[in-house]
């Protein structure tokens, strides 16, 4: 039976789960204006926020939409700064509680996981195993029902106040890209009626949506009896010796996500031999090697020309390009990739250390 948790709310209120919330939520943000201004007045804000949230008066703020085209074209959707520091007070409460539930092989937005974490594990099962479904579901983020999710938050969480707050966030989401999938049992009208869709950008987000897939987690490996299976997000791998199997499993898998409103992607779901290699979380990876994709050694390169411009026209710091890459370096090195080790190290004149 899956424990409810009650007794939430002072805790997400308290002063003290605020102010870490505000330290979170500046992470990388420090110097831009809106964080700044937020933590001019800190205390006062927060004390603002906390009287909003025990009064039932907290409105989320309108979304800033933004259109990024690397890897993919997607729409990213800016919650106000104060917002982001409720989403991170909200999630410092729920997060632990449902962490327990999760399987070991889930590696999204997870303390002590990871991109780099489930790419090793991918690369661990690749070893173990002679065939992989790859699998994706189409138009994730904007598929998400709002009110299955709300269920499944629902049956774990029994603080009224919480789940008002909840509701208050998932409610007040920005219109994602229409989808207009149907399934059994809708009539004509049904896709349209349903609220769905969560906005790429916020905390809150990446956590309902890597829980909107636990479900399928448990199903995968106390049902379908996989021991070789990880996901991150959207994305995840079932392992295994035989592709009859495996392509059984593709089925049982895509109707499961039938129930939860998903539907996988006909052209990113496929069987294949590990030893062919594997496209997963922006890595070529193989049994025995990983590579960046060189569709990402063509971005960095993009990046750095636009820092390159701003820095030489004196809109950023050579301190404020080195911070932009530092996240590639690490890439890079993770990824063995001798081009773009090359391209950063070599061109740029960044440190191998």
């Amino acid at each position: 039976m899956v424990r409810s948790y009650n007794n939430l709310w002072i805790g997400l209120v308290s002063f003290e789960n605020l102010l870490l919330a505000a330290s979170k939520a500046q992470k990388g943000k420090r110097f831009k204006e809106n964080t700044a201004k937020f933590n001019l007045n800190l205390e006062k804000e927060l004390f603002e926020i906390q009287e909003e949230l025990v009064s039932k008066r907290y409105v989320p703020g309108k979304y800033k939409e933004f259109v990024i085209h690397e890897p993919v074209r997607r729409t990213i959707s800016a919650a106000p700064y104060r917002d982001r520091v409720v989403h991170h007070a909200l999630c410092n409460v729920i997060e632990p509680l449902f962490g327990r539930s999760f399987i070991y092989d889930s590696y999204a937005n997870r303390k002590g996981k990871g991109t780099h974490k489930a790419v090793d594990r991918f690369q661990a099962y690749m070893k173990r195993y002679c065939y992989v479904l790859k699998c994706d579901i189409r138009k994730y983020f904007p598929s998400i029902d709002h009110e299955i999710l709300y269920g499944m938050l629902k049956r774990r969480i029994s603080d009224r106040e919480v789940l008002w707050l909840i509701g208050k966030i998932i409610d007040g989401s920005n219109p994602q890209e229409p989808v207009s999938d149907y399934f059994k049992g809708d009539d004509l009208f049904t896709p349209m009626e349903r609220r769905k869709g969560l906005p790429i950008g916020n905390l809150t987000s990446q956590f309902f949506a890597n829980g909107y897939l636990d479900g399928l987690d448990h199903f995968v490996k106390e049902e379908l009896k996989f021991r070789g299976y990880l996901r991150y997000v959207d994305d995840f791998a079932l392992f295994g010796n035989s592709k009859e199997d495996l392509w059984e499993a593709r089925n049982e898998v895509a109707n499961y996500l039938e129930t939860v409103r998903l539907r996988l992607h006909p052209r990113k779901t496929r069987v294949f031999p590990v030893k062919s290699g594997c496209d997963f979380l922006g890595f070529l990876v193989y049994p025995h090697l990983r590579r960046v994709k060189p569709g990402n050694v063509k971005y960095f390169e993009r990046r750095m020309k636009v820092l390159q411009m701003a820095y030489g026209t004196g809109k950023i710091t050579l301190q404020e390009v080195q911070r932009s890459v530092q996240g590639w370096i690490g890439h890079a090195r993770y990824g063995n990739s001798f081009r773009l080790r090359e391209k950063i190290f070599s061109k740029y004149g960044f440190s191998r250390a």
